[in-house]
């Protein structure tokens, strides 16, 4: 391995004796130096161990050409201490490698940190001392340390990935990794130099090493995205809403989801015209911003692949403008993944640099390394002759900085490097379970890489030092998160992922650039905010999910999962519990009405499909409105009667669009959405005879709608399920029309309130209990609420057509929901269920919202395609992940 990969090892003559600390920190980067301050401050004696020999962490070791970082330096900063920003003004939008690194060394002097830390020092070994609750440390350089508390400050992009290619030790020439650049820097003037690789450091490089080399072919194995930084002083719209109200700048930057101040854009992209997406495109482009560019042109951008496909087409027009050679752009064009699922890079003239004549790409998809040589690189096709190569091929990220540096001991002799063998596992990637007063800054299953690195930073160091102290005036000695606690942190983490495409892609996000390494999506998904709100929970609740110790015996554990609810659920919730709405059973039948015909007209209709058709059919004593949603494909196709939700009271045959609008995508069929008339105006049985008459009149006159002739389907949510549920039974036992199945979501199937889920969930989650009360109430008296006609499970379940029931963990109704189910199982009636984890009544009915009810309808869709005889649909990957849709196949969710 070359030298330049390993600072070299400090002596270790000094004297053997103990030192003896509260705390011990790892590195001296952004997050080491603002730990040592809060600790100091904090009354802790601390002491960092660095391995380099200076302050600066990642911008010590990174000094390759180019270096810059990707966050505007306005926004990659510390917020700690305002007379520090006073005293410090970037020169550029996007700082350099040597001025970051000279910010860094001004705020150690600044707050005389470097007395505190042992410069050319590593730590060789880490055990956890059961009898003392104490860290061992064991380093190549001076005393070893005793401490209390350990925590890793190793940054999360700080231990280089070694080549894995053949012969490098015979390469006769110079070998340089952009991660360990010599300090003195390199003088390529006229060497003929290779670059292997195309990641950030590469893209920032290379138009600057193009610049010295006589020659500089570029090898590729896979193409990345890269914008222009447009590089310059601070915009001066941001620096204006800065210098405005910092406070408020900085406090929005820590709320919002990547650490920097944008708001949550909430126009979708089939909303906007062709132009309309330009236009936003082309400023985003225009601003050089990374952040802007990734989540202000439109709110499907990161979770949906439509949504998704037009930036990366719009970003490959730019990459065919810039490049001359066709075929050259053609490789450089990335098509592997979804644009943000890899990190995305800024470059100044990257693309432009292609058409040097002294700059060739050379496309290992096409001709693979086969070695190293003596004289430079061997592919599958040619000789490449080098002076110079220059490795610039990532890092073990998050992990590899923590596991690789030293092996790290537990309680009873766990090995960290064993027990995240399988991917690292932890509890909101602070802590791991059996490894007591052991912490991460932006470790792994925290958001730390998604982020703005200092933001995220701030908030961990400031977590966890408030908790050291807390713990310490309590009387406790030791802090540990339960198996329960670091579990449900790890499910939480696979439903957060399930939000973005970050799982459509190979990239260090998922250590898939590590040759044997597990493959898992390390940073939390979930974004800044709301982990941050996660993790004040966390407190707030007797710090939920942890151990604490201390002398005699003494003990507190308050065990648990700290969320439950799917991350987008959890976001809605917060978001209407923050409106501060007045109870809708306070409202009035006409008022609540008005209430949510209002809320409706604030959401997108849903994406564009076929004809929309409105009409009336004749009931008794009266007519109903329905509207008919048709696929954009060719019919005739079968039809499926669907009732809206709203408790018997509230909505109409519009009110849940995006719901039917999806479904229709999802099955090729034609769905009929019924306005049964309400209560109060019309109590028991009018919803239920309604809908039974509008499914006999529909079937009829399928033909007449467009749809196919034959047995229909229905399909109905909430009080709709209801109606769903009743309208099958009162078709078997009045002679049709023939339904070939039902889909019931969230139905209302009982007039009992005493099961479980009532009071599990009987306030928090929108559908309250009491709003559940007053639906009843005004649909139908007591004496009549045994009638099957309203209470289904109280009905005769044998000979129903086979059905699909989803029932959501958060939901009043819930229970009855799986009663009616396991009822009609048990009557012989083919059923499935989805059981949904984690959602709330209204999950499936917030299309676009509720992203991760796309798994959910996808087995929603597949189920009526199977009631009506047609075969699977094809899916898609980013629903499937795989491309299957096979029953009870667990599918990945993107909106799509």
């Amino acid at each position: 391995m070359p030298d330049a990969m390993v600072a070299a090892p400090g002596s270790n003559t000094a004297s053997r004796t103990v030192q003896q600390v509260d705390v011990a920190v790892v590195g001296a980067g952004f997050a080491g130096l603002y730990l040592l301050h809060r600790l100091r401050k904090a009354g802790f004696k601390a002491i960092a161990l660095e391995e380099a020999g200076d302050v600066g962490g990642t911008w010590y070791w990174n000094r390759y050409p180019g270096a810059r970082c990707d966050i505007q330096t306005i926004d990659y900063s510390y917020t700690f201490d305002p007379e520090l920003e006073a005293a410090w003004t970037w020169s550029e939008k996007y700082a350099t490698q040597p001025e970051i690194l000279r910010y860094l060394g001004f705020v150690a002097d600044r707050y005389d940190l470097r007395r505190d830390i042992r410069f050319g020092t590593k730590v060789t070994e880490a055990k956890w001392d059961e009898a003392t609750e104490r860290w061992q440390l064991i380093t190549d350089n001076g005393a070893p340390v005793s401490c209390r508390h350990y925590i890793m400050a190793t940054g999360c992009l700080s231990a280089p990935k070694p080549p894995e290619i053949d012969g490098v030790k015979d390469f006769e020439g110079k070998v340089y990794f952009t991660g360990r650049w010599p300090h003195d820097g390199v003088d390529l003037a006229g060497k003929r130099v290779a670059v292997i690789g195309t990641g950030s450091s590469a893209i920032q490089s290379i138009p600057l090493i193009a610049e010295q080399a006589a020659h500089l072919p570029v090898f590729q194995r896979t193409p990345n995205f890269a914008r222009p930084a447009h590089n310059g002083p601070a915009p001066s719209d941001r620096m204006s809403l800065l210098q405005g109200d910092r406070a408020a700048y900085r406090e929005q930057a820590r709320q919002s989801m990547a650490g920097v101040p944008y708001p949550q854009q909430t126009v979708v992209s089939w909303q906007l015209s062709d132009a309309e997406r330009r236009e936003r495109f082309e400023r985003a482009w225009a601003a050089g911003d990374l952040v802007h560019i990734l989540t202000q042109l439109w709110a499907d951008q990161a979770v949906d692949v439509d949504g998704n496909k037009i930036v990366q087409d719009l970003i490959r027009e730019k990459i065919r403008a810039a490049v001359k050679d066709p075929e050259v752009a053609a490789a450089l064009t990335p098509h592997d993944h979804p644009f943000g699922a890899k990190r995305p890079c800024l470059d100044t003239n990257y693309y432009a640099t292609y058409n040097r004549p002294n700059v060739a790409l050379v496309n290992l998809r096409q001709e693979p390394i086969k070695a190293i040589t003596a004289s430079g690189i061997t592919t599958a096709k040619r000789n490449v002759d080098v002076d110079v190569i220059v490795f610039a091929t990532g890092f073990d990220a998050m992990t590899g900085a923590i596991r690789a540096v030293h092996p790290i001991t537990g309680r009873g002799g766990k090995s960290l490097t064993d027990v995240w063998a399988q991917g690292p596992q932890t509890y909101l990637g602070l802590t791991v379970e059996g490894f007591p007063n052991f912490f991460m800054i932006t470790g792994p299953g925290s958001p730390s890489v998604l982020s703005n690195m200092a933001v995220s930073i701030e908030q961990h160091v400031d977590w966890v030092v408030d908790r050291l102290a807390a713990l310490r005036d309590a009387g406790f000695t030791t802090i540990e998160p339960t198996e329960t606690a670091q579990a449900a942190w790890g499910r939480h983490m696979a439903d957060c992922s399930m939000l973005t495409l970050h799982r459509l892609a190979n990239t260090w996000y998922t250590g898939a650039n590590v040759p044997g390494k597990v493959h898992a999506l390390m940073p939390y998904t979930g974004g800044v905010g709301p982990y941050r709100s996660i993790c004040d929970e966390v407190v707030s609740q007797g710090m939920l999910g942890f151990r604490l110790t201390g002398p005699d015996g003494a003990a507190q554990c308050n065990d648990g999962e700290v969320v439950r609810l799917q991350p987008d659920v959890r976001l809605v919730l917060n978001l209407l519990t923050s409106l501060n709405l007045p109870p809708i059973e306070s409202m009035g039948a006409l008022g609540a009405r008005e209430f949510v015909n209002e809320f409706n007209k604030g959401r997108p209709a849903g994406r564009p499909i076929g004809d929309i058709v409105d009409g009336t059919l004749p009931v008794t004593d009266g007519t109903l409105r329905y509207r008919v949603y048709k696929p954009a494909t060719p019919g005739p196709h079968p039809v499926v009667v669907y009732f809206h939700g709203g408790g018997w009271v509230l909505g109409d045959e519009q009110s849940d669009e995006p719901f039917c609008r999806d479904m229709v995508r999802r099955t090729g069929m034609m769905f009929v959405s019924v306005g049964y008339r309400h209560a109060p105006e019309h109590r028991f049985p009018t919803a239920a005879e309604d809908g039974y008459a509008a499914t006999r009149w529909i079937a009829e006159h399928a033909a007449e709608l467009g749809g196919k002739p034959g047995p229909v389907l229905v399909a109905g949510w909430s009080a709709g399920g209801n109606i769903a549920a009743v309208t099958c039974q009162l078709a078997r036992d009045r002679g049709g029309p023939e339904i070939a199945g039902q889909l019931l979501v969230c139905p209302v199937t009982d007039c009992t309130f005493d099961r479980a889920s009532y009071n599990d969930n009987a306030i928090g989650y929108f559908l309250t209990r009491s709003l559940m009360y007053w639906f009843w109430d005004l649909y139908c008296s007591p004496a009549d609420r045994t009638d099957p006609r309203v209470s289904p499970l109280r009905g005769k379940v044998a000979g129903l057509p086979p059905a699909f029931v989803v029932t959501c963990e958060f939901d009043p109704l819930r229970d009855e929901g799986i009663a009616y189910a396991e009822a009609m199982a048990a009557a012989g009636v083919p059923v499935e269920q989805l059981k949904a984890h984690g959602h709330f009544h209204s999950s499936f009915a917030m299309v676009d919202v509720v992203i991760t009810g796309v798994p959910g309808r996808v087995q929603m869709a597949e189920a009526l395609r199977r009631f009506a005889g047609l075969p699977p649909k094809t899916s898609r990957d980013d629903e499937t992940g795989q491309g299957q849709t096979s029953p009870g196949h667990k599918i990945a969710a993107a909106a799509s």
